[in-house]
């Protein structure tokens, strides 16, 4: 007689609520058609013919941009797959501050290329291990890809060349300028080793009015206010920096004071109006002629500053304080009180200017050649220059602080390592036609997934010819590109997006450069998703917690 085992029916493994989806039709393949999804949505705005996004943010902010970072960050990304891909653009645009739609366009292409193969019954370890070769050999040949380097010593017009294209991709048509501005504000402010560049000490502020050509670089700093006494610019003086607000000192506690007569009542502030007068006469006998507040100033401590001729600026940010000491190297107090020369900036010019309008403020230091420069004075120590930009609408100066953020991020990336590949979709094919040859010398299933791998690698020059003429102009602009890389000398040939011949152009020659540390990453962190999505066989989802959701918008809400 045999030992009839019970069947467990409905083992409660999860709480109530869970989700609970695995296997290939219900995991894997749906993760991927959601990284697609996502990589399609901004394969349209690759390039310098990409088309602008329309997105309007949780807040109801609006943003018209092609940047991918921003279009990324503000459409908020909820499914997990796509969230992994949403993170290695995140980790491009730290890492390098640029080609981060080309790190979620090629590891969608990637995805849709490993989608095939699933159908046809490769698993996914096989497909992860023939993605890890591929990735290791375009690595390993983007190496021997590189045409120039960044010349030395550097100047204005080498850097404003290097950066030309990367700033192109954002803003085409007003590259020329643009980089001009990145260039001649990082000259201003790159240390002896350049290696060292902060990306910090180069500043925007936008002003609405005018046009692009209005823009102007300002060595030191500008803020978008104005002071708040009546002394409106000094020169060649100290600079007290203080945390705390100017103004007379408030206790915590309350009281009631009884007056008898006009004399009690006339005399009831005097002592502390002569202690902030005392303060303030320290202050300017100290030769301080400018006074940094990061809090408000009182009616008093006003009046008394402007008495002696002081200049009272308020900046409410404690990173633009920190900014504005490095610019004048003057050290933060907590306590009102005069400085110690130690402790004192130095301002060469501090003064109101108005630009479309508005009154800015600029505390700047001499630049050489202009009347007044001293060799020995702090405008060696200034290490911050201000891009002013000036633009039609709020929209347009945002996108333009983009692309300036952009420059400076690939020309800190450059600085690092300077070596340049050729751009406009040449690396990528030349890529794609080398890996091909590497997987077709491999045995075993894997070398299907190599061979995608370098399919896929097409996608870049594809979609950059796809916006720039269209889908079937994209088409035989490839097949042409095809054909000059298998000659001998054509590593070179990318995309021509103005199209003026045969839709192809030799990219070094024409200065289309892009830098080799930014490809190599965003090759890397594209494949490293793809393979990540690709190793989930099991979603699982627990309930969210909360009450209930918040009714949505009306999806007619552009009709109202």
């Amino acid at each position: 007689m045999s030992l009839k085992v019970p069947k467990a029916n409905n083992i409660e493994l999860f709480k109530e609520g869970y989700k609970h989806l695995q296997g290939l039709e219900d995991a894997v393949l749906r993760n991927i058609q959601a990284v697609v999804e996502l990589s399609d949505l901004v394969r349209t705005s690759f390039g310098p013919n990409g088309r602008n996004k329309l997105i309007i943010n949780h807040l109801g902010r609006l943003f018209v941009t092609s940047d991918a970072a921003t279009i990324i960050r503000e459409i908020e990304v909820v499914h997990p797959a796509a969230k992994l891909l949403v993170m290695a653009s995140q980790a491009q645009e730290a890492e390098m501050g640029d080609a981060t739609n080309e790190v979620i366009l090629f590891a969608g292409e990637l995805l849709k290329k490993a989608e095939q193969l699933l159908i046809l019954g490769l698993h996914p370890s096989e497909i992860m291990k023939g993605y890890e070769m591929a990735s290791a050999k375009a690595l390993e040949e983007l190496e021997k890809l590189s045409t120039s380097t960044l010349p030395s010593p550097l100047t204005t017009a080498s850097l404003a060349t290097a950066l030309r294209p990367a700033i192109a991709s954002k803003q085409y048509g007003v590259e020329d300028t643009l980089a001009a501005l990145v260039a001649e504000a990082c000259m201003a402010v790159m240390p002896a080793n350049p290696k060292n560049f902060n990306v910090d000490n180069v500043r925007v502020v936008k002003i609405m009015g005018g046009s692009l050509q209005g823009s102007t670089v300002v060595q030191g700093m500008v803020f978008g206010r104005e002071p708040e006494g009546s002394i409106k610019k000094a020169e060649n003086g100290k600079v007290a920096v203080y945390t705390s607000g100017i103004d007379i000192s408030q206790t915590e506690t309350k009281g009631t004071v009884l007056l008898k007569n006009a004399d009690e009542m006339l005399n009831f502030t005097r002592g502390e109006e002569e202690q902030l007068e005392k303060i303030v006469k320290e202050i300017a006998d100290a030769g301080v002629k400018l006074v940094v507040a990061g809090s408000a100033v009182g009616d008093l401590a006003l009046h008394y500053l402007n008495r002696h001729n002081i200049a009272v600026l308020k900046v409410l940010s404690k990173f633009d304080l920190r900014r504005l000491c490095r610019v004048v190297g003057a050290t933060p107090l907590a306590r009102l009180g005069a400085p110690t020369a130690e402790e004192a900036g130095w301002a060469d010019v501090f003064e109101t200017k108005e630009i479309g309008g508005d009154r800015v403020t600029v505390v700047r230091q001499r630049i050489p050649g202009e009347p007044g420069f001293r060799p020995d004075s702090a405008a060696e120590k200034t290490r911050t220059a201000t891009v002013l930009l000036r633009g039609a609408t709020a929209n347009r100066l945002d996108d333009l602080e983009r692309a300036v953020d952009d420059g400076v991020n690939v020309l800190k990336a450059l600085l690092r390592d300077g070596r340049l590949v050729p751009g406009a979709g040449a690396t990528e094919l030349e890529l794609a036609r080398r890996i091909d040859t590497y997987g077709a010398g491999i045995r075993g299933l894997a070398q299907h997934a190599v061979r995608r791998y370098a399919a896929a690698l097409e996608a870049v020059p594809r979609a950059l010819a796809e916006n720039a003429m269209g889908g079937r102009a994209g088409n035989e602009v490839i097949s042409r590109l095809w054909a000059k890389h298998e000659s001998e000398g054509g590593e070179e040939w990318g995309v021509d997006v103005e199209a003026e011949t045969d839709g192809t152009l030799p990219a070094a020659q024409h200065g289309i450069v892009d830098a080799l540390a930014a490809k190599a990453w965003a090759l890397r962190l594209a494949a490293e998703a793809a393979v990540s999505v690709l190793s989930v066989d099991s979603i699982i989802m627990s309930k969210p917690a909360g009450g209930p959701k918040v009714p949505q918008q009306s999806g007619n809400w552009d009709e109202d």
